[in-house]
């Protein structure tokens, strides 16, 4: 089966593609939400998280397409182990809740959407195979033997591009701060 076969079907209400879905994807899944939480919670936290990814597709697959199933799924891992985070964090105690708010105020947001929106920019800028790479990495959490076997690279060479993917990162990013007249 396709992925797109098994979305087809998954939009059909099929529980079986949901089943082939999970079997090819929870391990990628498990993965990014296990770097998101690390230590902070405990497996069975992971594995409630990994499994609320797939009932998130199971909803979202009468209305939404997703193109690469594959970062469409990471997303939504990503988003709901940084949801989970940001639960545990309402447990704090009032006094750390003033402290975070005042740290994190609106011009501080706004300045920060605007880092994040030029770094996704320079990453995206990179090309293939070197954005995959430095995603895996630094987004993932991969190491650069694990990147190395996943897509027939030497460490090396793995090493190599993630090396250049930061100087090509460097670059466009000072080059955005110049003419913004940034820190």
């Amino acid at each position: 089966m396709t992925d797109a076969k098994a979305l087809s079907r998954l939009r059909q209400g099929d529980e079986e593609a949901l089943g082939w879905l999970i079997e090819r994807y929870s391990a990628y899944v498990g993965t990014i939400v296990q770097n998101i939480l690390r230590d902070s919670m405990s497996q069975a936290d992971v594995e409630e998280v990994t499994s609320d990814v797939f009932f998130a597709l199971w909803r979202s697959s009468r209305r939404e397409e997703p193109q690469y199933l594959k970062g469409y799924l990471g997303r939504i891992a990503r988003n709901m182990a940084l949801k989970k985070l940001r639960e545990r964090g309402q447990e704090l105690p009032l006094e750390e809740d003033i402290l975070v708010l005042e740290e994190d105020g609106p011009f501080r947001r706004a300045a920060q959407r605007e880092r994040d929106a030029a770094v996704r920019r320079a990453v995206e800028a990179l090309g293939e195979p070197d954005r995959e790479i430095f995603l895996r990495h630094y987004y993932f959490g991969q190491t650069v033997t694990e990147i190395g076997a996943r897509m027939g690279l030497g460490v090396s060479a793995v090493k190599s591009r993630l090396s250049r993917g930061r100087e090509k990162l460097r670059r466009a990013l000072t080059e955005v701060l110049e003419e913004t007249g940034g820190d």
